[in-house]
């Protein structure tokens, strides 16, 4: 049978997700395979065990009963696993063969019993107490008994259900806490901790990074799409801009008049025309040297762009704003002088939104600007307490990212 790097064969992986045709055809075909132990030391039943497989559990035991016996490379037998799950009727499955398997102890002294109690597994508990001739007062190789555990838990409840079995502390029964052994128990169980943290930290770690590139992929996106957007309202001033002049009210001198020469305005003379001429003209050529730059130059580098888009867009502002001033000083043309309150309203309302509108997102871009600020001394000191830069920079990403308006 074929094994992975970790000794696994294809009856652990069936009988931990609870395949049971699988797990029989396996059986029925090579029934050694339960025998083999992954590079841990379990076996298929620490496998099933654990994982409150209860059908393949059945079946693993009446294919070979002492496996209940078998212990992997921490000592512990397939009921310690089941301990650690859910379910009691797998414990009463694997007591069934022989129940001197409570009385197995791991390379640290611990039976079922003082693991259940660890593991503050109250049903577990008092499935354990519930069979005949279960010894609640063994002492593990730190010299505790379950009840000591409990009482170092401060699990009211707990410590309660062991003083009803008639579960006593080591010292009540001649064997006190050996303080070696109680001293290598807690630097084991620290160590154990630790390289635990350790683990879940570089797990976050890759977690964290990958969260921050898709963060990063989708700030690129929004540049291109504000550098696309910018591209097109540019080219849409630049053809209104154009056509305007060509097309003022009245249009123009085509016989030569005195004081007129041909093709000239007819309202070239006025002032609100002049005010058109100069603020269109503005419109047209800013709205122009956009649409150079956005064709002539790429942009690759991610702070590069950003800087690009901030000032297409400042000068988008400003072309806008040169347009709405154009289109307001013809309306005083267009409408004579007995209309010229239109003209005035439309002054009022256009400039009232125009000035809104941009003072709107001169607040956000100061806004945005502060609380950037703000974020970068945060990280900066949050960079000094951490135990990895990488991991500070990937937070930064992601606390940058954590925002309703991204300004440009």
């Amino acid at each position: 049978m074929t094994t992975d790097s970790a000794c696994s064969t294809a009856l652990h992986t069936a009988a931990a997700q609870g395949h049971t045709e699988i797990v029989n055809f396996l059986l029925e075909t090579h029934a050694n395979l339960a025998k083999i132990a992954r590079n841990n030391g379990k076996t298929v039943l620490h496998s099933a065990a654990r994982m409150g497989r209860l059908e393949v559990v059945r079946l693993l035991l009446n294919t070979d009963p002492i496996s209940t016996f078998r212990t992997d490379r921490k000592g512990q037998t397939a009921l310690h696993m089941a301990i650690k799950g859910q379910s009691e009727d797998i414990v009463l499955e694997l007591l069934k063969p022989d129940p001197s398997v409570l009385t197995v102890e791991d390379n640290k002294g611990n039976t079922a019993l003082h693991i259940a109690t660890r593991k503050a597994r109250l049903q577990m508990v008092r499935c354990l107490l519930s069979i005949d001739g279960i010894n609640t007062n063994t002492v593990n190789k730190a010299g505790e008994t379950p009840l000591d555990i409990s009482e170092k838990l401060g699990n009211v409840e707990l410590i309660s259900i062991l003083k009803e079995a008639g579960a006593a502390h080591s010292k009540d029964h001649g064997k006190p806490a050996n303080p070696a052994k109680l001293l290598k128990q807690t630097v084991s169980d620290i160590k154990h901790d630790v390289e635990s943290q350790l683990q879940q930290t570089c797990q976050t770690g890759v977690k964290v990074q990958k969260i921050a590139k898709n963060l990063k992929k989708l700030h690129i996106s929004g540049l291109n799409n504000a550098i696309n957007s910018a591209t097109v309202v540019a080219v849409l001033i630049a053809t209104v801009a154009f056509a305007a002049i060509f097309t003022v009210p009245g249009q123009y001198v085509e016989d030569v008049e005195p004081g007129s020469s041909l093709g000239q305005a007819h309202i070239a003379k006025k002032a609100p025309f002049l005010i058109f001429f100069v603020f269109d003209s503005l419109a047209l050529f800013i709205s122009l040297a956009v649409v150079v730059v956005q064709t002539s130059v790429v942009v690759i580098e991610e702070k590069a762009k950003r800087q690009l888009v901030f000032v297409i867009n400042k000068l988008m502002w400003l072309a806008c704003l040169f347009i709405s001033i154009s289109f307001i000083s013809l309306t005083y043309i267009v409408v004579g002088g007995h209309y010229r309150w239109l003209a005035i309203s439309a002054t009022i309302i256009g400039g009232s939104i125009m000035l809104t509108t941009i003072g709107s997102m001169c607040y956000c871009v100061i806004m945005h600007r502060l609380e950037e600020k703000k974020l970068n001394v945060r990280s900066a000191e949050s960079r000094s307490r951490s135990y990895s830069m990488s991991m500070g920079s990937d937070a930064d990403i992601l606390n940058s990212g954590n925002k309703r308006i991204y300004a440009v």
